[in-house]
């Protein structure tokens, strides 16, 4: 299970955690404007916008798990087991699988509204990357500065949502997801005040209790619930330090710690990375569940005009700074 995130002060932010019981060894790879990027049914993008995300390299090709191109467009694709649904092959439009999708919004779009134009002639089919790899149950969250979109594509088609709160995690459906806020409209970080009779003397005995009720357990629609709340609550200064610790602490309110989520083979589920892209300067900052330490790549320090996957390894041993 998964949850992403925007945020925005000065600058914009985009990020995610992914929670997963494995690791398939991704990197911070950096797709400059000539790669090649070929692709199964569509004509291959041979010049395009320069991306920096977090991906799985295999056979030269960049499986972006999420990403920001050089405009400012972000995407991210989250797990949607039981309600994805993808189509045969079809004509006259297309045909783009799910591990080609973020390359092929991010390489042609500069915003949102460019995205969803493009979203309109698509058909997201049913290929499997490789015989070992099959196609991923996904969802997409699309962001811009100023906007940003869910795309599911579920049994009666391809859906496309405003996403007025920037977060997005798993099941339900997001509309469903949007309708299940409603439970939570009371919730504030204000000071709880008597609602309960006013025949009775009740006063708050701790700060935080406008927030009783807020979930917090880790299924994905009580993390999205939390997610919104923190996110949406938020403060902080403008600066960059000030930003990027601030969304970190955002997504930390809903990561996962290894014992508290057991699937169904025993493992256990954690958060193996979070990211924070700065989405105006190309900086992707990210950290892995064993090293806290916030790691930056930043894209426009890489030759964007050239044609080969840049690719940074994580850092995933703990650094401590002693301070004595």
């Amino acid at each position: 299970m998964c949850t992403a995130v925007t945020y925005k002060t000065k600058a914009h932010y985009f990020g995610r955690n992914l929670d997963l019981t494995y690791s398939y060894h991704e990197t911070v790879t950096v797709t400059p404007r000539n790669y090649p990027f070929r692709f199964r049914k569509v004509n291959a993008l041979l010049n395009h916008y320069a991306m920096i995300g977090m991906a799985y390299v295999l056979d030269e090709y960049p499986l972006y798990y999420d990403a920001t191109n050089e405009k400012g467009l972000s995407m991210a694709g989250l797990n949607f087991p039981g309600n994805a649904c993808y189509k045969p092959e079809t004509q006259g439009v297309d045909n783009v699988a799910t591990f080609e999708l973020i390359p092929w919004i991010l390489a042609q779009c500069g915003d949102v509204g460019e995205a969803r134009a493009l979203l309109e002639h698509i058909n997201i089919w049913d290929e499997n990357f490789s015989a070992g790899l099959p196609a991923a149950t996904l969802h997409w969250m699309i962001s811009d500065r100023e906007q940003s979109i869910v795309v599911e594509a579920v049994s009666d088609g391809i859906k496309i949502y405003d996403d007025p709160v920037g977060v997005l995690t798993n099941n339900p459906p997001f509309d469903f997801q949007m309708l299940y806020l409603d439970n939570f409209m009371n919730i504030t970080a204000e000071q709880a005040v008597n609602r309960f009779s006013e025949k009775l003397d009740l006063k708050p005995y701790s700060l935080g209790m406008g927030g009783l009720g807020l979930p917090g357990d880790l299924s994905s629609s009580s993390r999205f619930v939390k997610a919104a709340f923190t996110k949406m609550n938020s403060v902080s200064g403008d600066s960059e330090m000030e930003s990027v610790s601030q969304f970190f602490h955002i997504l930390g309110a809903v990561e996962q710690q290894r014992g508290c989520v057991k699937d169904e083979k025993g493992q256990y589920e954690v958060t193996v990375y979070s990211s924070c892209c700065n989405t105006d300067r190309g900086i992707y900052y990210y950290t892995t569940y064993e090293n806290r330490q916030i790691t930056g790549v930043d894209m426009h320090r890489e030759d964007l005009a050239g044609n080969r996957l840049i690719s940074y390894p994580l850092l995933q041993e703990q650094q401590i700074n002693m301070q004595n």
